[in-house]
């Protein structure tokens, strides 16, 4: 295949993999309003939980350094299944130690898919990586908006342990990515040797990950908010599971859109406006969502979605172009990156929200994001010099 070739069908069946993986790896949020009830949890170890998946992405650097040489469809292939076998399970726990072992196993499979995934769609994706990259962000939006919906619906048919019973539909979609996925190409085996060494590249991008650490940190606190306590704030405030449910799922629906298009813009008007542009736009948005209620409230929250998740695919595209030379090693330190500052947000929102209350963080929330701006012009600087 021609590699400045833009290959529709190849990014299609790569993003239908993370479209999969996404849905089943969402199944945790809309859960905790049952499971605080049920194990009797405090904030801290919701977000606790919330963090256990992301601990097996300390060694992303590792897992991108192992596969550059390799043929990694196989991760793409089968890392599905995984996902799909314990977030089922789930809703079975009797304990927080069993969803502790149970996350820590999706997390190892969201691991090795997540390192791997970007790799293969920017292989596929020809001169268009800005656009590859938006549609494989935009399957795991569109997967984490439908996977609320799923997961609430099949407790409300089967309750909470009846969660096991979605498994063979996840296991019979995975077989069938499987068979189309084989067919890519092992592109990444004939690259020639690189000539830039892991440690140099590291020293090389030091500063230029120190700075996307602070930005995704600062990000992410806010986004623990609006994606792991969203439900929870709703339901303590008096709103039903399925309320809490839907609102989650339209927020990630937005987010999908907003994935989708931040790709392509960066394309055009370069990957550090688009984070500056993001940057400013967020905490102005959640100013809006604080002060508002009803379905006024709701909107400005489906306005949220659409520029707040927008990042993820940028990011993602400008690593691929700073690290060309290692590109599974610097994917897997950003993903290190951006999992590890993720966790940490969540725990400290965690820890906040039982200290001040939920409602309280919300409200102060919009300081969080005013936070990422002068890291988004940092950012911007410096990807220009690389």
């Amino acid at each position: 295949m021609n590699a400045m070739r833009f290959s529709w069908s190849r990014v299609l069946d790569i993003s239908g993999a993370h479209f999969l993986h996404d849905i089943y790896g969402s199944f945790l949020a809309p859960l905790f309003p049952l499971l605080i009830q049920k194990l009797g949890l405090s904030y801290f170890m919701v977000g606790s939980l919330s963090v256990i998946p992301r601990i097996p992405s300390l060694l992303n650097p590792f897992i991108g350094m192992w596969i550059e040489r390799k043929d990694f469809r196989i991760f793409i292939s089968v890392m599905p299944a995984v996902t799909v076998t314990a977030m089922s399970l789930i809703g079975i726990a009797s304990s927080y130690w069993q969803l502790v072992i149970l996350l820590l196993i999706m997390g190892w499979s969201s691991a090795f898919f997540h390192v791997t995934g970007p790799l293969l769609i920017k292989q596929v994706s020809g001169t268009k990586t800005g656009m590859g990259i938006s549609i494989y962000t935009l399957s795991a939006e569109l997967g984490r908006s439908v996977g609320p919906i799923i997961i609430v619906s099949a407790v409300s048919w089967w309750g909470l342990e009846g969660t096991i019973r979605i498994i063979p539909i996840g296991l019979l979609a995975s077989f069938l990515l499987f068979l189309r996925l084989r067919r890519i190409e092992p592109i990444n085996n004939s690259l020639e040797p690189p000539t830039v060494s892991h440690r140099a590249l590291l020293t090389k991008l030091r500063g230029f990950y120190g700075y996307i650490a602070a930005y995704i940190f600062s990000q992410g606190l806010l986004k623990a908010l609006l994606v792991t306590f969203l439900p929870a704030y709703y339901t303590s405030e008096g709103e039903s599971l399925w309320f809490a449910a839907y609102t989650l799922s339209i927020f990630e629906l937005a987010g999908a859109a907003g994935s989708f298009i931040s790709g392509s813009v960066s394309d055009k008007i370069g990957r550090g406006k688009t984070l500056v542009t993001i940057s400013i736009l967020v905490p102005l948005i959640m100013i809006a969502f604080v002060f508002t209620n009803s379905w006024i409230n709701i909107g400005v929250l489906l306005l949220m979605g659409l520029v707040i998740f927008g990042s993820a695919p940028v990011f993602l595209a400008l690593i691929q172009e700073v690290g060309v030379q290692r590109p599974g090693f610097s994917t897997g330190v950003y993903m290190t990156v951006n999992f590890v500052m993720g966790a940490l947000a969540t725990l400290i929102v965690g820890i906040l929200a039982d200290i001040y209350g939920l409602k309280q963080i919300f409200f102060i929330s919009p300081l969080f994001a005013i936070i990422t701006i002068p890291f988004a012009l940092k950012i911007k600087y410096l990807s220009a010099k690389l």
